[in-house]
């Protein structure tokens, strides 16, 4: 047992969900020579920022990339039981997205294409079954019948980087699809007022959704009015972070997008415009922002981040009470993590 005696003030906190990470601290899922050393390390950074439980994200590449990565993260895993414990699932998203500007965002579109269901297994196979959530566009030719699969199977399946008709979510739903990804974003700069897809998805109780409350994503008023709309029990906070989230404000050359402009603001770019590139922020921050800039209070704002995507996960995390997993973070009142404990051990101290 843990006595904490020297943090006055402090909050004891549930450790935080994160269901979308692509890389922090200058390390990413997405590249081409990651190592099982790389995906403990960045475990570690996240560990830092309150982060206990996280799905890392692997995004449209071809096939063979995406199944090596998988290996190497399901390596990772077996070397280091907390590295296991902090990662119960992989998200992919991709390559199954829509191929217009807008709503494939950064992806790459040279690699995009239909869902298959050979595919997915051959992930699975390579990944030990970790694949838990795969975010497509329901639009996509056979999208259907694969959502209705993976629904079968118990993988989430989350609509994402789509221009589909509201009836492409109808019938996605009605397949089995539970989420949908970063509402609001991978989207186009200009949509019809109405019927939209964003409205089709914020109107679809069977649906949760994730949001980037990072205050580049969404702006305060959409971030309240979605919320709003979806209910806190269907919303959960995603980071959306990328390699170059926790880094300095500069330009820098990735796997994935290629050049990248970090803001001083911590806005994450494509160069030469104002296309986001992911995320610049950690969980924690994303909490911090809507807390600090929104109605959501403290409480309602941890259940986002952490209760809803445990949930989601069917992990028994994400809560401090009888039962639940002991990942605990120790926060300052303004959410500076102070001390972090995975699985009851000790992994950080500031």
């Amino acid at each position: 047992m843990t006595e904490i005696r020297d943090a006055p003030g402090a909050l004891i906190l549930p450790g935080l969900v994160d269901i979308q990470v692509n890389g922090y601290a200058g390390r990413d899922f997405n590249a081409d020579d990651l190592s099982t050393g790389d995906v403990a390390e960045l475990v570690r950074e996240l560990w830092k920022r309150g982060t206990t439980t996280l799905c890392p994200t692997i995004i449209t590449a071809p096939e063979d990339k995406i199944i090596r990565n998988l290996r190497v993260i399901a390596a990772a895993r077996e070397a280091d039981p907390l590295v296991r414990q902090a990662i119960p699932a992989v998200h992919v998203e991709g390559p199954y997205l829509a191929p217009e500007d807008g709503p494939r965002g950064a992806h790459d579109a040279e690699h995009l294409r239909d869902p298959d269901l050979a595919e997915f297994g051959r992930w699975q196979e390579a990944s030990g079954g970790l694949v838990k959530i795969v975010t497509l566009a329901p639009e996509r030719a056979g999208a259907v019948g694969y959502i209705a699969e993976l629904s079968r199977r118990n993988v989430v399946a989350s609509i994402g980087h789509t221009a589909a008709a509201p009836a492409d979510v109808e019938a996605a739903v009605r397949a089995g699809a539970r989420l949908s990804t970063h509402l609001g974003n991978g989207a186009h700069a200009l949509i019809r007022r109405h019927p939209n897809y964003i409205w089709a998805q914020l109107a679809e109780d069977r649906l949760a959704a994730t949001f980037i409350a990072d205050g580049h994503h969404l702006p305060a008023d959409t971030f309240t009015a979605m919320l709003r709309a979806k209910g806190t029990g269907r919303a959960l906070l995603v980071s959306d972070s990328v390699a170059l989230a926790g880094c300095a404000p500069g330009d820098y050359t990735t796997p994935v997008g290629g050049r990248i402009t970090v803001r001083e603001d911590g806005r994450v770019t494509l160069p030469g415009g104002d296309l986001l590139a992911g995320s610049g922020s950690s969980l924690i921050e994303c909490l911090a922002w809507a807390v600090t800039r929104t109605e959501v209070d403290l409480a309602t704002a941890v259940g986002l981040a952490a209760a809803n995507p445990a949930r989601l996960l069917g992990t028994a995390r994400g809560r401090v009470e009888p039962g639940a997993s002991a990942d605990l973070i120790v926060t300052t009142p303004d959410l500076s993590v102070l001390r972090t404990f995975v699985n009851g051990v000790p992994v950080h101290s500031a």
